[in-house]
């Protein structure tokens, strides 16, 4: 980062752009967790299924996103690998009211954390236990048990119960979030004050 672009960021007249990829399998509520995040007349009314990756972006007090959505259908999960270097956080989601996928689910945040691009990095990963609205939910304390998540000891995490239709959580878990990636960045050590 440049003299002006820290300048203009420790002024507030610039934010700090991070990377961040979006995973978990499909009908989690990615797309709809992101579209809720950006500003309210920049959301779409209607919420389609990720084809492949879409680019989001959204802002918060310190920091601009630019979210990867990834697919979570099985056979564009293989894609998710091909973007682990750019990012510099995670965001996973999960739907806590599919229990019979968690197992799906864990399985593919155990290869994700065994990749080579992100084994051996401290980058932040923020769990939306999703769908917390539905009957059928279990809390984001057993979604963290069912996956396993106390085992993650080389890597930030977080976990919120969220639902992502109506927003509950989510503000919460950008928060920690960029907490995390001003703590972990070097070009944002002014931030840090």
């Amino acid at each position: 980062m440049g003299l002006l672009d820290r300048l203009s960021v420790l002024l507030g007249l610039k934010k700090k752009e991070v990377h961040v990829l979006c995973l978990g399998l499909d009908n989690s509520g990615k797309t709809t967790i992101i579209n809720k995040l950006k500003p309210s007349n920049a959301q779409s009314q209607n919420i389609l299924p990720t084809i492949g990756f879409s680019i989001e972006k959204f802002k918060s007090s310190s920091l601009s996103f630019t979210v990867f959505d990834m697919s979570g259908q099985g056979r564009y999960r293989n894609l998710w690998e091909h973007y682990y270097k750019e990012g510099q956080a995670i965001i996973f989601v999960v739907d806590s009211s599919d229990r019979l996928r968690m197992v799906v689910a864990k399985e593919e945040l155990d290869t994700l954390l065994n990749h080579p691009d992100i084994k051996h990095r401290r980058i932040p990963i923020l769990f939306f236990a999703n769908k917390m609205d539905l009957r059928d939910a279990v809390t984001s304390v057993k979604v963290s048990q069912l996956l396993c998540l106390e085992n993650i000891k080389d890597k930030p995490w977080h976990i919120c119960a969220s639902d992502a239709i109506k927003g509950e959580g989510l503000q919460e878990g950008v928060d920690w979030l960029q907490e995390k990636i001003i703590q972990s960045d070097p070009d944002c050590e002014d931030m840090k004050r």
